[in-house]
């Protein structure tokens, strides 16, 4: 199949469907799961658990105007020493809740900005998890770093902390197309950023880059993946720009006529794909590359890569709890989100009850499609004898189901008696073809496009 004729044939270069980090999406929760939910469903935990924690650091000093994630800037550290406790007495509140032996098999600081916390802040936030829920011996504990944002006492407290995975924004490193998304950060500072983390002994270092830029053509973005690849990254997630501005405002700086087509969108991926797999890097899902040692590789090579509002990961822990304003917590019985306004959020914990404001709570055919579509995008597949076996659905209404998706693109997945898998040359489509699974009615403005 030529991807780009079937693309058009098929008209799906405009497409915009979720990202399926997911499922059902975050759009589809409600009112109807609140603190009470929340609270029932950490005491359910079962005693001696392994458990991922997310914080959300929600600050940034300055707010890049490509950026449609939930922040808000400070030039001062008086919000972020303020935040700072809310996040201490949230903490020791679900310290309270947590059965007894639970353990962290993930930890991860994301924002924002979690790297604006001055060295004595983070060794407090690190120190009043680690009193809550202690490492094992395999924890990893990752942190999002802006590298305009760091020293070395920062990263000498992080490393202090247990940091063992490091996470860099680079997103395009082009001078045109930086002061066009309204992040300026040099190649140089980048690297020297790298290279301290390194130095600190933190082994395993993460860097995210996009496509789909305004002024990025495939030279660029050629010039780009090699300045990233002299980094030696072991994860790289190569994520598609969403140009949402009726979203988030601050994209409305960013002129729409300077933004690669969606035939132009599917080059630059094919460019930077190709020059990370001629790299040696294993190609991870749709959108993630990673060495041959990296967890992932390993994960998927062994059929255990899982999908999370983080992407993709290895971390087999049913629960990942959601620290902060905004943050999602996933239990075996729903989904859990934090009132997304900071101030909401620690109006909640000062009151001293959790600030969940919406959720999902997990019907049977929810968890069956939630599966079928993780197994698709982690995967290319789904497994036929695992969903009656798990889900327990006849044979006769899961071939139905697959075989209506197969149809829907016409021929080009192969269907039989084990299931439906993605060949490679459609693999363009996972995302598009994931949403024939999803039985919730979609408004496209709310999701990115799907090339």
């Amino acid at each position: 199949m030529d991807t780009q004729t079937e693309l058009a044939r098929l008209g799906l270069f405009d497409a915009k469907v979720p990202r399926y980090t997911s499922y059902p999406t975050a759009p589809h929760f409600g009112r109807s799961v609140g603190p009470g939910d929340f609270t029932d469903w950490v005491a359910a935990i079962p005693e001696g658990s392994e458990v991922s924690l997310y914080v959300h650091v929600p600050f940034c000093r300055r707010l890049c105007w490509f950026c449609a994630c939930r922040t808000q800037g400070t030039q001062t550290d008086a919000p972020v020493v303020a935040y700072l406790e809310t996040l201490k007495a949230e903490i020791a509140m679900l310290g309270r809740l947590l059965p007894a032996g639970v353990r962290l098999s993930r930890l991860h600081w994301g924002g924002g900005t979690p790297t604006l916390l001055q060295p004595s802040m983070m060794t407090e936030l690190a120190g009043a998890i680690r009193d809550i829920a202690p490492f094992t011996e395999a924890t990893e504990f990752s942190v999002e770093i802006d590298p305009n944002e760091i020293d070395g006492p920062r990263l000498d407290a992080l490393a202090a902390a247990g940091m063992n995975r490091a996470s860099i924004g680079v997103q395009d490193f082009d001078d045109e197309i930086q002061k066009t998304i309204g992040r300026i950060q040099s190649y140089d500072i980048t690297r020297d950023a790298a290279e301290e983390i390194r130095a600190r002994g933190v082994a395993s270092l993460n860097a995210d880059i996009l496509y789909g830029l305004p002024h990025q053509t495939r030279a660029r973005m050629t010039e780009s993946v090699q300045k990233l690849l002299s980094l030696n990254p072991d994860r790289v997630a190569l994520y598609g720009y969403a140009h949402v501005p009726w979203m988030a405002k601050r994209q409305q700086m960013i002129p729409s006529d300077a933004l690669p087509t969606p035939q132009e969108r599917l080059a630059l991926f094919d460019t930077a794909r190709r020059l990370f797999l001629w790299d040696g890097y294993d190609e991870i899902g749709i959108d993630h590359f990673a060495t041959k040692d990296d967890g992932l590789s390993i994960a998927q090579k062994a059929g255990r890569l899982r999908r999370n509002f983080q992407g993709y990961t290895d971390d087999t822990s049913d629960v990942l709890i959601g620290l902060g304003a905004s943050s999602i917590s996933r239990f075996p019985q729903g989904y859990a989100q934090n009132a997304p306004a900071t101030g909401a959020h620690t109006g909640a914990i000062r009151d001293g009850r959790f600030s969940t404001t919406r959720g999902h709570v997990f019907t049977a055919e929810d968890r069956m499609r939630g599966r079928m579509i993780e197994m698709l995008m982690c995967d290319f597949h789904i497994d036929a004898g695992e969903i009656a076996r798990d889900f327990g659905i006849e044979d006769r209404a899961l071939q139905s189901l697959l075989a209506g998706v197969a149809r829907a693109f016409d021929g080009h997945l192969n269907l039989d008696d084990n299931g439906l898998s993605i060949p490679p040359e459609a693999r363009p489509l996972t995302r598009m073809i994931a949403r024939q699974i999803d039985a919730y009615e979609m408004d496209e403005q709310g999701h990115s496009s799907a090339i």
